[in-house]
């Protein structure tokens, strides 16, 4: 099978598979703790907008999750979660 044939095939059964219909597609699902913003950065020892910067977000964003306004979601939760296990984690990676 080629490479196109077989992300065809991966599409057509991720297709399926949000409408309803039986696929052989498995769904992974992964369970992201509830984080305290305020708390992962002060770990980190940056910044407000220093910690911001760090992961692609604005500073009134940051603001927003710190004073519980707003909660972080998707790939930023994942990314918090992340930060909150290993502070490190960003600077080690991306080399800020």
């Amino acid at each position: 099978m080629s490479a196109f044939d077989s992300i065809k095939q991966g599409l057509d059964e991720a297709k399926a598979f949000s409408r309803g219909q039986k696929a052989d597609a498995r769904v992974h699902e992964i369970s992201v703790p509830d984080i305290n913003v305020s708390e992962i950065r002060a770990r980190t020892g940056l910044s407000q907008a220093e910690f911001a910067r760090s992961i692609g977000v604005a500073k009134g964003t940051l603001l927003n999750w710190e004073h519980g306004r707003r909660r972080p979601n998707g790939p930023a939760q994942v990314l918090l979660a992340l930060i909150a296990r290993k502070p490190s984690v960003v600077q080690e990676l991306l080399g800020s």
